[in-house]
Order: structure tokens, then sequence, then C-alpha cells
């Protein structure tokens, strides 16, 4: 395993692995003996970064989620599992009632709403403090300054650690940054976005946002990780769910003229270094101009054993060219 470090406060900065484990359907598709297996087989080869959020997986059940930060509890309490697993969650986007989504009726970002989601997200993993704490999805009904001061107070507290934003317009990211900075309080220090070796078109009206997704890392959120290398950026989704190994799984947002060329020289890459086209989808991501812990989710060990394969996996300057000139 490798491992680079978060966070630029001496007292919350943590050193976690390039790979992070998402958590997303443990605890209700994934079963509980199948997440474990995954979990324990995740710690044994040095993963310390794992993923969840306080909404997972509301629409397995039509409930509200929090199935798999109470699995992850579970999990942590049958293995005396401490600080050495870093755990992030997130708030924001957890339906106020069953039935209904984070489209129609999520909680939001209002101070009264992050702290009290932080203490059941603390309550349901069973820590006194979590890790890094995200904004999942924007809520422009409250004021920027608002949900500022609400994340910061909880760092004050001791009751969480690293702060970050998912799923957010770059623009916002960087206002409510620059809101932090100016009262000297703590800001978003971590970013989790799409990102992957294959772009999207990124003007479809999304559930989200009606000028296009706002969940993927698109020029403008690029840019602005370059002017600010010390911003980390966790990237989720990086393998397509199995859309590299089924190309007809590819949605209409895949639709370009860049695709077939990309993908061609994807496979001719993997199949210079033996490798799988996934794996060199995450040794691509790692790598890059943009250094990324890449966020996988696994719904089996043997999906897992894939994944970790790849932090190994270094490709050459003329192989990382030639996949990013493809067109």
């Amino acid at each position: 395993m490798r491992y680079r470090t978060i966070g630029t406060d001496p007292a919350t900065r943590r050193e976690v692995s390039v790979l992070s484990l998402g958590a997303m359907l443990f605890g209700t598709a994934t079963d509980e003996a199948t997440s474990y297996a995954i979990l324990d087989r995740y710690v044994e080869a040095g993963g310390t970064f794992i993923d969840t959020s306080d909404n997972y997986a509301f629409w397995q059940n039509g409930g509200q989620g929090g199935e798999s930060e109470e699995l992850l509890g579970r999990w942590r309490r049958s293995r005396g599992v401490g600080a050495e697993v870093f755990i992030a969650t997130k708030l924001g986007a957890r339906p106020l009632a069953p039935g209904t989504s984070y489209v129609d009726n999520p909680e939001g970002l209002s101070a009264k709403v992050i702290r009290e989601s932080a203490e059941r997200s603390r309550e349901r993993l069973g820590v006194d403090r979590l890790d890094l704490l995200y904004a999942h999805i924007e809520d422009r009904t409250v004021s920027l300054r608002e949900t500022v001061e609400g994340f910061a107070e909880l760092v004050g507290e001791g009751t969480v650690g690293l702060l970050g934003a998912s799923n957010h317009r770059a623009w916002r990211v960087e206002r409510a940054r620059s809101i932090a900075a100016a009262a000297g309080l703590p800001g978003y220090e971590v970013l989790q976005y799409h990102r992957s070796y294959l772009p999207p078109r990124l003007d479809l009206p999304s559930e989200l946002d009606p000028d296009g997704d706002v969940g993927w890392v698109g020029p403008d959120l690029a840019s602005y990780l370059r002017a600010e290398p010390h911003l980390a950026l966790v990237a989720y989704s990086p393998l397509l769910k199995g859309a590299y190994a089924r190309p007809d799984r590819l949605g209409v947002e895949y639709d370009l003229p860049s695709t077939p060329a990309r993908l061609a020289a994807l496979h001719a890459v993997a199949a210079e270094t033996g490798g799988t086209v996934n794996q060199v989808v995450l040794a691509w991501l790692m790598g890059g101009d943009i250094p990324a812990i890449a966020l996988v989710g696994a719904s089996s060990v043997a999906q897992l054993d894939e994944s970790l394969a790849a932090v190994d996996l270094v490709l050459t300057a003329e192989q990382r060219a030639r996949l990013d000139a493809a067109r």
C-alpha cells in the first residue's frame, strides 16, 4: 500500500492510503458477512481510509439511510478497530422522511442539521470524533456563512477532524473556503468528486443542477485543484460501475467522438502491463497530474483484490502520454 497526507493543520491532518474503500452498500445490497470479509481484507492489505455517508443507502429500501454507518460501527467494535482506520462520512443529503430523497427532501446544511446529524453519525459509527466530514451536496437555502461556521464549531470542539465538500460547484467551494479563511476558521480541505479516465458530457442537466453534472471534476474544478495543490481530491466511482469491462453499460453521457479512441488506448496499455483495464484506470488516476485518492467499491473480496493490485502498477511516461493524448 502507498499513503499520502491529507490536511494541513498538524492537529487534524492524517496519512491515509491512496486507495480508499467505499462502504456505500455495506449493510444493504452487500450483506454483513461479505462486508466484514471485504473490510478485513482491505485492512490486512494496509488500507486505512474508509468512506461512507449518513444517507447510504436509502434507495435500497426506501428508508433514510444510515445502514452503512451502523455496519461500520459493528465491524469496528467486533474487530477492536481504533484510530488506525480513518473513516470519512457525509451529511446534508439524508432524506428527511422515508420514501423521499436528496432531490426533493434533503436534510440540508443548516447549523442545526450539521450538529445533530454529525452527532448521529458519531453514534452509529461508535467514534468520539469523525475523522473527515463532508458537505455531501449544496444547500442554497441557508447562507454559506452559516454552513461554514456550523462545520467549524465541530472542529473547534474536537468532534470532527478534517472538513470536505462533494458535489458542489467550484465557485461555491472557493467562496466557502474564503469565508472560512477570512474568519480564521477551518475550511474544506478534501474534495470528493467523480473522476475517471473517460470524460463524459458535463452539459446534460442533472438531478442536482440544471446547468449540468455538478459531481464530476470538470475544467473549472480541475483548474482549481492545480492552483491549490494542498487540497486533496478523492475520486469516487472511478471504475464507472464496471463499464470499462462492459462498455455496453456506458450511458449516453459517454457518447462522444473521443470514447472509442480512449477505450482502445486503455486496452492497449492494459495488454502491455499485464493488468486489467480497471487497474490501468486506477493507476492513471492515482499517478496523474492531479493526483487523486481512488475511492473504490467492492461487492466481493475478489473485486477488492483487483483494485488493491492497481496500487503497485506504475505507468511509464510514454504510456501515460498515450492515454492522455487519445481522442
